[in-house]
């Protein structure tokens, strides 16, 4: 087929948000579904910059081809239709196969074996990883969570920062600044309130952490994302 515009196209408006696209004709039909998915959640600042640009899931050798197929084929139905409440459905459905995609990918290729996405694999160092995501407030130490995943606290210390590329402490207020950063760009919470949330007794502490590993002060974020909503920066 020759080329052409995805814009260009005729196209069929079956909701604010769906659509229907179609080109050529003659030959045997091939269905493609496109979307678009956003990824707003601090863990995903880290995920996308180590995705390949492309995740093909081959069909001789991906175990999570019959569930990708299975969300797919369901995608297809409800989009067709589009029944009450199947506008949700085709979301939730999407935010499935982009986790069905990426779990194939780390499952086949080499390079999601080792790093950050190696240590997610890793059952301890996984652990120490889900209970910093999971309690901003805790007061976490080496110590501490070395104790939750039953390390002592030197080899803990060699395997996380062998895993996850970087000392513990460091992945712990970095976290809580990724966090911290997301809040401030969504939502217009008291700095205080912010600090509080996050582990910290003083909101000074807390500027100074942030200001010291973003780069910009928690004012400053929250004027730029007022005037530059919707962009990714």
């Amino acid at each position: 087929m020759t080329p052409v515009n995805l814009f260009d196209l005729p196209r069929e408006q079956v909701s604010d948000r769906y659509e229907i696209l179609r080109h050529g004709g003659g030959g045997a039909p091939t269905t493609i579904t496109g979307g678009a998915v956003r990824f707003d959640h601090p863990a995903a600042y880290r995920l996308v910059t180590l995705l390949p640009k492309v995740i093909t899931v081959e069909a001789s050798n991906s175990p999570e081809l019959e569930s990708i197929q299975s969300t797919l084929r369901l995608m297809a139905v409800e989009a067709q239709e589009l029944r009450p409440g199947g506008e949700v459905v085709v979301t939730r459905l999407a935010d499935i196969l982009v986790i069905q995609a990426i779990r194939s990918w780390m499952a086949q290729d080499p390079a999601a074996q080792t790093g950050w996405l190696g240590a997610l694999q890793d059952k301890q160092i996984a652990r120490a990883l889900a209970l910093v995501h999971r309690d901003l407030s805790h007061a976490w130490t080496v110590e501490s969570l070395a104790h939750e995943v039953a390390m002592s606290r030197s080899a803990f210390t060699a395997r996380f920062t062998s895993l996850v590329g970087e000392p513990v402490m460091h992945y712990v207020a970095r976290w809580r600044m990724n966090v911290a950063l997301a809040w401030l760009k969504a939502d217009n919470v008291p700095l205080a309130e912010v600090a509080g949330r996050l582990g910290y007794e003083s909101e000074a502490a807390f500027r100074r952490t942030f200001k010291r590993m973003i780069g910009l002060s928690p004012g400053a974020v929250r004027r730029r994302a007022a005037t530059s909503s919707g962009s990714n920066w």
